[in-house]
């Protein structure tokens, strides 16, 4: 049985996700992982409720994610990017600016989920956001990561962000299986793909969801890494003079 096509963005709904309240905010950085898995029916990917009390987003299932910290800009890593995941970010951003993005997406999903996507090191004291993570013994493996979409957040919402989404294999994470995190998603859990996208999602999630979908749909010559779909153009999802859209970049 063939995968479904993927789902068009659905402007209408991100508009209902995130009503305008108004007010002018520059939109802040921001980083999303998604963690896949081959599952027994297909691929899984890991997902989160966030608690009915936030303000942005109440009960609806998401990825890991959150704002850039400053610590972020100064935070160890066991290595880089991929060159190809490097290039698409620096076409946007600086070199730092682009490895503090990709550290921000590992260590909010350990804060939210306490999965680790590194490898083992020595145990560190550091100060800051990211003291728990080196107490762990490992460092953030950022060889890993994909970089599969970006979005910009409406203005006029309680909330703006520039957020990237990045795509890593559970085989890069140090223990499987999620922990309770930070509290910040009241459920998490690994969904089958095709069961995820039945669920009270965001319009951006569910777009997204449906990038991962083609990506992980693609023909992989053996030998090859799984997450070689960088030649697939990254979609970038944002409003301009009142109206979405979302253009594809190679």
């Amino acid at each position: 049985m063939s995968a479904p096509p993927p789902d068009p963005f659905d402007a209408r709904q991100d508009l209902a996700d995130a009503p305008r309240v108004g007010g002018r905010q520059r939109p802040k950085d921001a980083a999303t992982l998604i963690l896949t898995r081959a599952g027994p029916s297909g691929p899984e990917v890991l997902m989160g409720r966030r608690a009915p009390g936030h303000v942005f987003m109440a009960s609806k299932w998401v990825f890991p994610g959150g704002r850039v910290d400053r610590a972020d800009f100064a935070a160890a890593s066991i290595n880089e990017l991929r060159g190809p995941e490097a290039l698409r970010l620096h076409r946007e951003v600086p070199a730092r600016r682009a490895r503090a993005l990709a550290l921000a997406a590992v260590r909010e999903t350990f804060e939210e989920t306490g999965l680790l996507l590194a490898e083992p090191a020595p145990t560190a004291s550091v100060a800051g956001p990211w003291r728990e993570f080196r107490a762990e013994g490992a460092l953030p493996d950022l060889a890993a990561l994909s970089y599969v979409a970006r979005a910009i957040t409406p203005p006029g919402r309680t909330r703006r962000f520039d957020a990237r989404f990045f795509m890593a294999d559970a085989s890069a994470l140090l223990h499987p299986e999620p922990t309770a995190g930070s509290g910040e998603l009241d459920e998490i859990a690994w969904l089958p793909l095709a069961d995820a996208r039945n669920l009270d999602l965001p319009a951006i999630t569910r777009f997204v969801l449906g990038e991962i979908n083609e990506r992980l749909s693609l023909v992989i010559p053996e030998g090859a890494e799984r997450l070689s779909g960088t030649n697939r153009p990254l979609p970038f999802v944002r409003m301009v003079r009142g109206k979405h859209v979302v253009e594809h970049q190679d």
